[in-house]
Order: C-alpha cells, then sequence, then structure tokens
C-alpha cells in the first residue's frame, strides 16, 4: 500500500543531504562525455520531470541543444548515433523504460547513459549484459516512493545539478544552491508557511494557471505532472511571455473558475509583476519567490511543486501518495509498448549482419534497402567474413585503451576473463601483441595478470609501436622525458600555445607527444590545434592521431604497423588477426585495422572490404574482443574462427 504523501516529504531534507554528499565521480565522468554532443533525456512519471531538469541543466552548462522524450517517443524517433542519450527511472522495473532500454541498446549511440535508483532492477541488470552503457546507481536513501515521485525526484535532479555545475567549473554555483535549498526544506519553515499562505485561495477554483520563468519551469511542468497524475485539478502552463499568445483567453472566458500560481525569481521579476497586474483582480494570484542562482532556483521551484501538490491534495481531500489506482489503471501500466519493424523481416539480415552493415555505412539497412543500395553491403559483409572464416592466424595484435580494457577506467587492469582469453592463446602456441600508446603501465597490468611462464611469448609496443619489448623485460620502455630531436622543436611550440597550455596536458616521450584534454571539449578542437602548430612550424613527418582519450603526434617511423610487422618477422607467413576499437581516421588504430584481417570493437574505417565490426547487437569495446577472442580455435601455434562464429 503506498505511503502517506506526508510521510515522503517529511524526508526530503534527508534527501537532499545525500545528494549533497554522495560520490558523483562516475556521474560527472558520464557528465563529462555527454557535454560533447547534442543530449536527449528521456523517462515516464515523475522521471519525467527529472529529464526535463537534465536536458536544462546540459543547455545552460553546455551550450548545446538538448531534447526531451517519453520512451514511446524514444522507440519510434531515432535519433542519430552521436546524439547522447540517457535513460532517467528510480525503480527500473516500468515496461516502458526497459523497452526504451532494448530498443537504444540495439542502435548503440555514442553515449546511452542510465540513471537509476535500484541497483536489483531489471533495468540495472539489462545494462551489466551490455557494459558499453554508463550505468549509474544512485538508490536515494528514503527508499521507493509512493504513487507519486518524490524524494528520488529531488535525488536525481540535486544530483545532476550538482554534477554538472562541479564538472563544468560552476562549484559556488552549487555551494549557493544548498545554502538556498536548506532552509526550504525544513518542515516548520517561513518560506514554506508563507507559501502555503500564499495559494490556499487557490484551491477553491478547479483550475490553476502555472506562470514560470526559464529556471523555475521544472517546478511548473512537475506541478502539472503531480496535479494530473493524483486527479488534484485541473492544471496549465505557460512561461510569462508564452502566455501573452493567446493562452491568456483562458481567463477571458473561464476567469470565475481559475486561479493563477506564478514562480517568480530575481531574474524575471520584472516581468513577472507587469504580467500579474494585467490581470483582472476578481481572479485570485499567488506568488512563489525564489531567490538565487539559476540552479537554486529551479531546485526551490521543485521543492515548492511538491508542497504545493500536498496543500492542493489536503484542500481537495486527496493524498496525493494513496490516491487509488482504477483496475483499468493497472492494466494500462502494463502495456507494452508497440514493437519495432525486425530488420530480419524488412531486409532480410540477421540482426547481427543488420548492425554490421549499419555500423560500416552508418546508414540503417532498411533505409539502404529502400534506396536499391542494400545488396552492394551485404556481399562487401559476405566477403570480410568469408575471407575471416577460411584464414589461420599465427597470432592476434591488439589495441590496448577501448579494446582490452574499457576507457571508462582505462587504469584498472584488464578484466580476469579478458586475460583467461589471452592467456588460453599465448598457452596454445599462437602470438599475442599488445599495440598502445601508453607506456610501461601496460606491461604492469598485463604481468599482474598473466602467468610469468607466458611472458616471452607476448608482446608489446609502447608509445604507438616507437618500442617493442616482450612481457618479460623490464626495462621497457624508455620511459624518460623529453622528445627526440626531431620533434623538440614542436613540443616547444606546443608547450607555448596560450589554449593548449590552458586545455591540455602535455606529455613528452622520446618518440611520442601526447595531448590528454583537462576539461570537457571536443575531440576535434584538440586535433585542430596540435594540427595548426604542426603546420605554423613546418614539422615535417610526423603523424598524428586520435584515440578516446588524447591526441598523439608521432616521429616519422612510428606506428602500430611496427607491431604488426613485428610479429610476422617472428611468425613467418601466415596472417595476423588485428583488432582495434579506434580505425576509422584519424584513429590510431587506422593503420593496425587497415589489413585484410582486422575487425573493429568500436569506431570503424568506411573501407568495405576490411575493418568490419561484427559483435552482437548492443556491444562494443571490451565485450566485442571478448566475443572475437572467445570465437577463436586455438591449437599447435595456429588460431582459427570456429565454425559458425560471428553470425
Amino acid at each position: 500500500m503506498a505511503r502517506p504523501y506526508s510521510s515522503e516529504m517529511a524526508k526530503l531534507a534527508d534527501t537532499f543531504e545525500w545528494a549533497d554528499s554522495a560520490d558523483i565521480n562516475p556521474l560527472r565522468k558520464a557528465v563529462r562525455t555527454a557535454g560533447l554532443s547534442a543530449l536527449r533525456a528521456i523517462g515516464s512519471g515523475g522521471s519525467l520531470t527529472a529529464a526535463h531538469a537534465l536536458a536544462s541543466f546540459h543547455q545552460r552548462f553546455t551550450a548545446r541543444i538538448a531534447a526531451v522524450a517519453t520512451p514511446l517517443e524514444a522507440v519510434e524517433e531515432p535519433l542519430d548515433q552521436t546524439v547522447t542519450t540517457w535513460l532517467l527511472s528510480a525503480g527500473g522495473g516500468n515496461v516502458d523504460i526497459i523497452a526504451a532500454a532494448k530498443a537504444l541498446i540495439g542502435r548503440e549511440p555514442r553515449q546511452l547513459a542510465i540513471l537509476c535508483g535500484r541497483e536489483d532492477s531489471p533495468l540495472a541488470q539489462l545494462c551489466h549484459a551490455h557494459p558499453f552503457v554508463d550505468l549509474l546507481l544512485y538508490p536515494p536513501p528514503a527508499g521507493k516512493d509512493g504513487f507519486l515521485a518524490t524524494n528520488s525526484l529531488l535525488g536525481f535532479t540535486a544530483l545532476l545539478a550538482r554534477a554538472y555545475a562541479a564538472e563544468f567549473g560552476f562549484e559556488t554555483e552549487w555551494t549557493d544552491a544548498v545554502a538556498s535549498l536548506r532552509p526550504l526544506l525544513r518542515e516548520n519553515s517561513n518560506a514554506a508557511a508563507a507559501w502555503q499562505d500564499a495559494t490556499t485561495q487557490l484551491w477553491s477554483r478547479p483550475t490553476t494557471l502555472v506562470l514560470h520563468g526559464s529556471s523555475t519551469r521544472i517546478g511548473a511542468i512537475d506541478l502539472e505532472s503531480k496535479f494530473t497524475e493524483a486527479a488534484l485539478g485541473n492544471l496549465q502552463l505557460a512561461d510569462y511571455r508564452n502566455f501573452a499568445h493567446g493562452r491568456h483567453h483562458w481567463l477571458a472566458k473561464r476567469g470565475e473558475t481559475s486561479g493563477v500560481l506564478a514562480f517568480v525569481t530575481d531574474d524575471d521579476r520584472s516581468l513577472a509583476e507587469r504580467t500579474l497586474a494585467l490581470i483582472p483582480p476578481e481572479i485570485p494570484q499567488a506568488q512563489l519567490s525564489f531567490a538565487g542562482n539559476a540552479s537554486a532556483t529551479a531546485l526551490s521551484a521543485l521543492v515548492a511543486a511538491l508542497r504545493v501538490s500536498g496543500w492542493a491534495g489536503a484542500a481537495r481531500g486527496i493524498d496525493p501518495g494513496r490516491p487509488g489506482v482504477p483496475d483499468f489503471g493497472r492494466k494500462l501500466y502494463n502495456l507494452p509498448l508497440p514493437r519495432a519493424g525486425r530488420a530480419e523481416s524488412l531486409t532480410g539480415l540477421t540482426a547481427r549482419d543488420a548492425a554490421a552493415i549499419a555500423r560500416k555505412a552508418g546508414v540503417a539497412p532498411e533505409r539502404m534497402a529502400g534506396a536499391g543500395e542494400l545488396d552492394r553491403w551485404r556481399l562487401a559483409l559476405d566477403n570480410f567474413r568469408d575471407q575471416l572464416r577460411a584464414a589461420t592466424f599465427a597470432g592476434v595484435v591488439l589495441d590496448y585503451d577501448g579494446t582490452i580494457v574499457d576507457t571508462r577506467d582505462r587504469f584498472v587492469p584488464a578484466s580476469e576473463a579478458m586475460c583467461a582469453q589471452l592467456e588460453r592463446i599465448a598457452t596454445a602456441g599462437a602470438w599475442v601483441a599488445i599495440a598502445t600508446g601508453r607506456g610501461a603501465s601496460v606491461r604492469r597490468d598485463l604481468q599482474a595478470r598473466l602467468p610469468k611462464t607466458l611472458w616471452p611469448k607476448i608482446l608489446i609496443g609502447y608509445y604507438n609501436g616507437a618500442e617493442i619489448a616482450r612481457l618479460d623485460d623490464d626495462d621497457a620502455p624508455d620511459g624518460s622525458d623529453g622528445t627526440c630531436a626531431a620533434l623538440a622543436p614542436l613540443a616547444a611550440a606546443l608547450r607555448n600555445q596560450p589554449e593548449i597550455a590552458q586545455i591540455a596536458r602535455q606529455t613528452e616521450r622520446r618518440y611520442q607527444i601526447t595531448l590528454e584534454a583537462i576539461r570537457v571539449m571536443p575531440e576535434s578542437r584538440l586535433w585542430d590545434l596540435a594540427r595548426q602548430i604542426i603546420m605554423m612550424t613546418g614539422t615535417a613527418d610526423v603523424t598524428v592521431t586520435r584515440s578516446s582519450h588524447s591526441v598523439d603526434i608521432v616521429a616519422a617511423g612510428v606506428s602500430k604497423l611496427n607491431v604488426l610487422n613485428h610479429v610476422r618477422d617472428l611468425a613467418g607467413s601466415s596472417p595476423l588477426l588485428a583488432i582495434g576499437d579506434r580505425g576509422r581516421w584519424p584513429g590510431n588504430d587506422y593503420e593496425l585495422l587497415h589489413g585484410p584481417h582486422a575487425l573493429g570493437v568500436d569506431e570503424i574505417s568506411v573501407d568495405p572490404a576490411t575493418c568490419w565490426n561484427l559483435a552482437q547487437p548492443g556491444q562494443r569495446g571490451p565485450a566485442a574482443t571478448f566475443e572475437y577472442l572467445s570465437s577463436l580455435q586455438a591449437h599447435d601455434g595456429i588460431l582459427s574462427f570456429a565454425e559458425g562464429a560471428l553470425t
């Protein structure tokens, strides 16, 4: 049975203190990635208000467009893969959010993040099966909400406000917001008492018009949600200027049954007061004023909406926490979303083949079929896979970050399951080689995971192939600071470029210069700056590549191909299998994955002859690598794909 609304309201202060002290590092990392692109926030019921809050924070802090969608809209209205997608669900169990999550996982957007309040939920379990998803688990201390979203909504909104402020350099904004909000959360606060007195006059009339500004829109949206879901009354929303475009006419025709509730901040006070002064005096008005910055007023308006819903319910004899649910409502709640047309029925492709072609061509196979282009891609896929299956390999050469380890946890050693596959291959006598932009940290991590007896059979190409050594060579690589003579002038010019000095960390090794962004910024910005300095200095014979976390500039002759060629010298004429995550130019695996026997696990080249991603739909990165390695048969130093693998 649902709890009384008053008991949930009594926990708001504790929920906010939890949001102010919870570890937001995982959330900040996800926000950092989200900040690189446009965003769509998805939620239903109370979580739809949190989705609106997320979209608002994203636009304000990143200046990138953000939109809100319900699960039905998310499933039926696909967006470009570059658009970041977030799903928000406190319980993680309703049929709509699960269906949306499954559909979006299959589309493999550049970032799919899920903010959930239950670790044991079906939604969380689904994410565990698809590790590329950013699963952000934040169970509120108040436990499960009642009929309406209360503590989870305040908790999620506060966490998002705090993470965006911290990640984009506005820590003081959050500090000020906390100071503004804490007094409003006390049950006996003067502000709450004033709000209650001001709104009492509204509840004798069935319809309430809520006027708001940009930062208080979240509170208005939540009021509409709660008034409708708990049947507290009719409620209409408008910002102060949209109210002037016809919506005021409601008061001209139905003013005797309506009242006006206005959310007012310092930023919109003048406009609000002039607007309200023009409303006929016989129509009751209530003004709720909020002080502070945009984060403070957004959260304050949300708290006001939660409180106002309780007061309206008390006046109208409805407990918003347990308004009663009709039988038809329960049946409606459990209706499934419409099933999207399956690619197999529309194109004749299996789900895996449809995903492989979509990744390679950048277009859904259904569209290609309509344009008469699908057969060409189907033939290219079949030819590549036949070639892969027919080959026998003397070894495998793998990228490290994004391929063996997840880039989000790149300094955590490779998983035991992944290392077990590497061990199995090396034990069978085949070569295992790692081509990485990193230095000794890779050696230390692999030594900690793999048996010492296998170390001589495992090669590492450090600093993008500048130095190649066996895993048992503790003297490799040369990690001393400073570059070779050919790179020294460029390194100095990069250090002296003002913008690079502010936005990036520069690391110099003998044959490599690495630039890593220290704040949220598009990968292309750092790349463009590096290329500009290279051209301005007239530096010749260098290669510039991008990884998931850095821009690498390497001297002439340095390439991950060096690792591939080194293994060929040791293994003879048998082919080698190459696996990496950045096969699309200017990714740092482009050269490695340009040969005929190359598999991608994330970004792949446009070449239809090679570098396909054949992983199961909804998988990428280390999960795809693990599938590839698991599909390899290893015997007497020879590797081959098992019959029926990757289909």
